[in-house]
């Protein structure tokens, strides 16, 4: 027999991220209470600490959400159809696109970015893991079809993500508007052309 408190409670923690996350885009994570959360729910702050036991848990809570919409995006391009190397391109070109225009043209949520570099790290970490694993996931067909040459995926992936870090690290994103250096484009090219078997050409979208 399923209990009715089973559905209540997923559903409670889903509105306090939803409610938290348009709050921390309207007047930043900084200004945000735990008062101000339950005020907009119609609960107490007693209550919404019944599921988040702080208000870094519940900022937690949302930056997960956030990163984990682009691990979603990135994964659904991973595993189309299509040429290894137009797939990796446009893995890629996404995760640059969303984090900019998540948190890089909306201050309110490049702050919360920052104080989770600050705060709560190990959801970072966990996020790039996600995303390698992902980039490595083509890497890994690529050179199974002869298109790649990759004799050590995981440590090609690394060197992937490591390269791309100017376009997907936000903090980075941010400072390296109008300063000299490669384009997006030129990155995945010199990525690419790491990668590309010997005789093949890496694909453009």
């Amino acid at each position: 027999m399923t209990l009715i408190s089973d559905h209540i409670e997923p559903d409670t923690r889903e509105r306090i991220l939803v409610v938290a996350e348009r709050l921390f885009r309207e007047i930043g994570y900084q200004k945000t209470t735990v008062a101000d959360i339950a005020k907009v729910l119609r609960m107490s702050p007693a209550n919404v600490y019944r599921f988040f036991d702080s208000k870094k848990a519940i900022h937690e809570g949302v930056a997960r959400a956030l990163m984990a919409g682009v691990e979603d995006a990135a994964l659904a391009i991973a595993t189309r159809r299509g040429s290894a190397a137009s797939r990796l391109r446009e893995l890629m070109t996404t995760i640059h696109r969303m984090n900019s225009e998540r948190y890089v043209v909306d201050s309110k949520l490049h702050e919360m970015v920052e104080i989770a570099m600050e705060e709560s790290w190990e959801v970072c970490v966990a996020h790039m893991e996600r995303i390698t694993e992902t980039i490595a996931r083509v890497i890994a067909e690529g050179a199974a079809s002869g298109e790649f040459e990759a004799p050590d995926v995981p440590l090609a992936a690394m060197c992937s993500c490591t390269a791309m870090m100017r376009f997907f690290h936000p903090q980075m994103i941010a400072q390296g508007v109008n300063k000299p250096g490669p384009s997006l484009d030129q990155m995945v090219d010199f990525i690419l052309a790491g990668l590309v078997s010997r005789g093949g050409s890496a694909a453009r979208k």
